[in-house]
């Protein structure tokens, strides 16, 4: 990105938040610098409910789990996945541009049991989806959107070729992302954007699952 203004964006990690260009290595280094006083969560948290969502006692093919930064969301998922029998594949599109980044990074890894095979997917996630096994975690939509933005990849046919991945997809996938839209209106060009494409981009997955999400304060909320 060539912009020199501040961009507003939403990690699935509830990262800074805030990017700066030109040219940014990451939407997710503070403007000041300073670091975060943000905590992961303490290990031995309660978890959300693991029950599977389908009215039939399993998950369905294709899962979207939406929600803010901290919402539990990506606990919700793990959750759900790991009802199934392993192994399990968990898709990571992060990228450790920072020390903060790496330390949620690390703390993602660390809470997953053993039966996990994880696979990093920056920008390629259609070409990542079409060879990994199932059960699949995509972990988070909004990361790898970010990223994409950072390499100024055409947004619209990246779209596209996840959607086609997903549907020659046969067993289940989990999806999640964060749901934006309810906050402020972001003061940058370059921040509105992204919170318009990551609206377009949820709405995209959310028509084509079988089944979605809202985790609110770790509480989830079936709304399809």
């Amino acid at each position: 990105m060539t912009c020199g203004c501040l961009l507003t964006v939403h990690s699935c990690g509830g990262s800074f938040g805030l990017g700066q260009a030109p040219p940014p290595n990451s939407l997710f280094i503070p403007v000041s610098g300073e670091p975060s006083n943000r905590r992961i969560k303490r290990p031995g948290a309660a978890p959300v409910n693991r029950r599977p969502i389908g009215h039939d006692g399993r998950v369905k093919p294709l899962s979207l789990i939406l929600g803010g930064a901290r919402s539990g969301k990506s606990r919700r998922a793990e959750a759900l996945i790991t009802a199934l029998p392993p192994p399990w594949t968990y898709i990571a599109t992060a990228e450790a541009f920072d020390a903060e980044m790496q330390a949620r990074i690390d703390a993602h890894r660390a809470r997953r049991q053993a039966g996990w095979q994880t696979l990093d997917a920056p920008r390629d996630l259609p070409g990542v989806l079409g060879a990994a096994g199932a059960p699949i975690l995509v972990d988070c939509l909004t990361l790898w959107l970010s990223n994409l933005m950072l390499a100024e990849a055409d947004i619209p046919a990246a779209t596209l070729a996840l959607e086609d991945a997903l549907r020659a997809r046969t067993g289940p996938i989990m999806l999640v992302s964060n749901e934006v839209g309810s906050g402020i209106v972001p003061a940058t060009p370059l921040g509105r954007r992204f919170r318009d494409a990551q609206g377009i981009l949820n709405q995209r997955m959310a028509a084509l699952a079988d089944q979605v999400e809202l985790v609110v304060a770790g509480l989830p909320l079936r709304i399809k």
